[in-house]
């Protein structure tokens, strides 16, 4: 068990941070210091007791990142209630099934999506709150909520007759091991399940990140991935909290262009991204310079590459804010060339391993010790980690892991939970890799993408495509089984096609030439026998993962 309480690090920090700037919604321009979001955070807990809300009652939420989404997150859980984030990408269906299966009583959601929304189909919810001015959009029958929140500025004005202070923080006590968080997964192989998440869990990464020396007391950070997701919500918001770090929202949809303008501006000093937004940034801004032909010839001659690499790391750093110690990746595998060219260039990024069902983080390495190909170290004295294979070293198998960090199980589905662990009490990844003796990982693929062919070989589909997307006009594409084949669905980079005064009806070769020469890269078994064009990008999970079982029969 961690020694810390989950709640006591937040009770701990509004403490020590009060005056310090906690949240801003960049888009919008207003900032939350930690002492704003504790007084809104007393006011919710006035909603809940009056609502008689219990411990271990849970409550929904749902809608764009922004600061009060924290809020009610952070009232929730100090208030000893459970919270259900909901990914606001989850269709309207999906939405109404994990508000009715997580048994919520209450719903903090966005105006929109509440639009969205049929209220007769969450019968059980006794009252849905705005997310953007807590107001109420719905009770049910027999409820006072609206009156109540009419009168919330008298009863808060009664309860601290001197305002709010520092010293009428006293959450709730709370022992570790309860659950304090349902997050159900988006994940790329069908529906998802809600794991059960508890303070220990959560403690264990926030702790564990205060040992790194990567963020500290009033720095910076841009959170451009969604909270609603696992990786995002511990990084981008739980251990900056702790830390009384201060956090921006983007608020807007992360295209390259915006959110360099966002680093320019903002100058964060820790980056949480996922592999997308890097391999995108290194084909806009990078790949272009580096398909100059007089830029080729000069990497060519000893020591003048050194001192292009140099300049290169500096201009992609000094676009992405220039302040940063670390970019930290992270939610699916990263593209291999992209990887090689940052390493390469002593760029300081590192990519590490996590699920939700771990809260997130299973392992890392600081970039200073970042090896291609891992991610990371299994984390000392949190989480254990071993191979189902004969030759964890060298025979891949599947990785499975115990420790501080590892969920209590899915929500009402204990034929789930009994499944992803083994009888030995191992939690079963679903991702296949080898170990070294170091205890670093080097993960191949997942388990449920593994494609065997007839000749009994192992085929990692993630591997190929890794390659693929390297070739051009490729922008991204999947590898499926087809009829005993390998075939490639590849969505090509059109804005690169225009602007090389390509015709659409000439891709079809290109691709074709492509082909020749991925399977030049790949073993015979590997080989790809048809490239097709795919009409638009494919549909993708929050963590920018391609959701792989909506084109298994394509």
């Amino acid at each position: 068990m961690i020694k810390e309480n989950f709640i006591k690090l937040y009770e701990e920090s509004f403490h020590d941070n009060w005056d310090l700037p906690a949240l801003t919604d960049y888009s919008k321009g207003t900032t939350y210091t930690f002492k704003d979001v504790a007084t809104q955070i007393a006011r919710i807990h006035i909603v809940f007791d009056e609502c008689q809300v219990r411990r271990g009652d849970k409550i929904a939420l749902i809608g764009k990142d922004c600061s009060n989404w924290c809020i009610v997150y952070m009232a929730v859980v100090t208030y000893g209630a459970i919270i259900v984030p909901i990914l606001q990408d989850f269709n309207p269906n999906d939405v109404h099934h994990i508000i009715n299966h997580s048994d919520s009583t209450f719903l903090f959601v966005g105006d929109k999506i509440w639009d969205s929304l049929e209220e007769e189909k969450i019968e059980n919810i006794r009252g849905v709150f705005s997310l953007s001015d807590y107001r109420c959009l719905h009770q049910r029958d027999g409820e006072n909520i609206q009156k109540l929140m009419k009168q919330l500025d008298e009863k808060m004005a009664k309860k601290y007759p001197n305002s709010f202070a520092k010293e009428d923080i006293k959450y709730a006590e709370l022992e570790n091991d309860k659950v304090v968080l349902i997050n159900y997964t988006s994940g790329t192989t069908g529906f998802s399940k809600g794991v059960m998440l508890t303070g220990n869990n959560l403690a264990g990464n926030v702790t564990y990140a205060k040992t790194l020396d990567v963020i500290f007391r009033g720095e910076k950070m841009l959170c451009f991935l969604p909270l609603a997701h696992a990786y995002s919500c511990a990084f981008n918001f739980l251990v900056p909290m702790a830390f009384g770090a201060h956090v921006y929202f983007l608020g807007k949809t992360p295209a390259p262009k915006i959110l360099l303008k966002a680093f320019e501006e903002i100058k964060p000093n820790l980056i949480i991204t996922v592999p997308l937004i890097l391999e995108k940034i290194y084909k806009k801004m990078i790949l272009p310079q580096l398909n100059k032909r007089s830029l080729k010839l000069a990497l060519n001659i000893p020591l003048l590459d050194t001192r292009i690499y140099a300049q290169i790391r500096k201009h992609l750093m000094d676009a992405m804010g220039g302040r940063f110690r670390e970019v930290i990746v992270g939610g699916a595998a990263m593209n291999q060339e992209v990887t090689d060219f940052l390493y390469k260039i002593k760029f300081p990024f590192t990519i590490g391993y996590g699920m939700t069902e771990c809260g997130p983080l299973i392992s890392y390495d600081s970039n200073k010790e970042f090896i291609p190909g891992s991610c990371g170290q299994v984390l000392k004295g949190i989480m254990e980690v071993r191979i189902d294979s004969d030759d964890p070293y060298n025979t891949v198998g599947e990785i499975q892991v115990k420790g501080e960090n590892v969920m209590k199980g899915y929500y009402k589905n204990q034929e789930a939970t009994e499944n992803t662990f083994t009888e030995d009490g191992w939690l079963r990844t679903g991702d296949l890799g080898t170990i070294n003796e170091t205890k670093r990982i080097f993960i191949r693929g997942r388990s449920k993408t593994m494609i065997l062919d007839s000749g009994g070989q192992n085929i990692y589909p993630e591997e190929i495509e890794s390659k693929l997307n390297n070739l051009p006009f490729v922008m991204e594409s999947i590898v499926i089984e087809k009829n005993g084949k390998l075939v490639g669905l590849v969505y090509p980079d059109y804005d690169s096609v225009d602007g090389t005064g390509l015709s659409h009806e000439d891709l079809p070769a290109v691709m074709e030439q492509n082909r020749l020469e991925l399977n030049k890269l790949l073993a015979p078994y590997e080989h790809v026998s048809q490239l097709q064009l795919y009409p638009m990008e494919f549909e993708k999970t929050p963590k920018k993962s391609i959701k792989r079982y909506l084109y298994s029969n394509y």
